[in-house]
């Protein structure tokens, strides 16, 4: 199933410190480089002057994804109601077309700023399924979930493929199927990340993301977007649109900006291997 007026093709993850290129033409019209954006509502909600106008020029032409930070999906603290109803206003405000959020938890007594892993358990499972129906009767839509990346293992009964696909089906939502975290998370805890690609259900899959990682060590990769996809993601990419058909695919860069034309090439490179395996 995909909700409604969702995305198709290649998109881009929309920071403020891309803005000011988004301006200049010599790159190329956004619209014409790329098929839709996304952003994190947290950090646009509430924001006016300047960049407020800039984002609203971009909503009204273009179409737009939510990918959330804050959620805390994960957690033990009761959700955010003051938060959820701000980003309801925000999605309503700007006719965001899906809203997707982590499968992490992010908060205890107050934010933990980063994504940790949650206990690979049926309970587990249970309770976040609980908890994002929760956040759809607020929101009035389906809430998206992204698989995440992480650097160490809490006890549980099960694997990641299959706690996942659990929250799924407890859940009964869709999946934003993060390749380049598929990726860490082989090479950190060894495991086939074609073969995750190939247990994830297809028609739960609602759009994917690339980005690129660091290396931080022989066995260890970081989760930074601060970097170009490498060959590796590319390939898996390639994989999964063979394996689960094509899905709209945004590229995500947070950091470390190149000149937007590169930004541009890799959405092209995004479309080549839609084009490829659409064939």
């Amino acid at each position: 199933m995909v909700y409604g007026n969702f995305v198709s093709g290649a998109g881009l993850g929309l920071r403020r410190g891309l803005l000011a290129a988004l301006q200049d033409s010599a790159a190329g019209s956004v619209d014409e480089q790329v098929d839709f954006l996304e952003i994190a509502p947290e950090n646009w909600i509430g924001v006016g002057g300047r960049f407020g106008r800039q984002l609203r020029a971009l909503t009204e032409r273009m179409p737009f994804l939510c990918h959330g930070l804050s959620l805390n999906l994960g957690g033990f603290a009761p959700l955010d109601l003051e938060l959820l109803r701000a980003i309801k206003a925000f999605l309503d405000e700007h006719g965001i077309r899906g809203y997707s959020e982590h499968l992490s938890a992010c908060a205890d007594d107050g934010q933990l700023y980063d994504l940790m892993p949650l206990p690979f358990t049926f309970d587990a499972a249970c309770r976040v399924a609980a908890r994002i129906r929760q956040v759809e009767e607020v929101l009035e839509r389906p809430l998206i979930i992204e698989n995440v990346s992480a650097y160490a293992r809490l006890p549980g009964e099960l694997g990641e493929v299959d706690f996942v696909r659990a929250v799924l089906e407890e859940a009964d939502c869709q999946l934003l199927l993060d390749i380049n975290n598929v990726q860490v998370n082989a090479h950190n805890f060894g495991f086939d990340p074609r073969a995750y690609i190939e247990a994830m259900p297809s028609e739960r899959i609602a759009y994917l993301h690339v980005a690129g990682h660091l290396d931080q060590a022989a066995d260890l990769k970081i989760d930074t977007h601060g970097a170009p996809v490498c060959d590796p993601v590319w390939r898996l990419l390639a994989h999964s649109y063979a394996a689960h058909g094509v899905r709209p695919t945004l590229l995500e860069r947070d950091f470390n900006f190149p000149p937007l034309a590169e930004l541009y090439a890799e959405v092209g490179q995004i479309r080549t291997l839609q084009r490829e395996v659409g064939e």
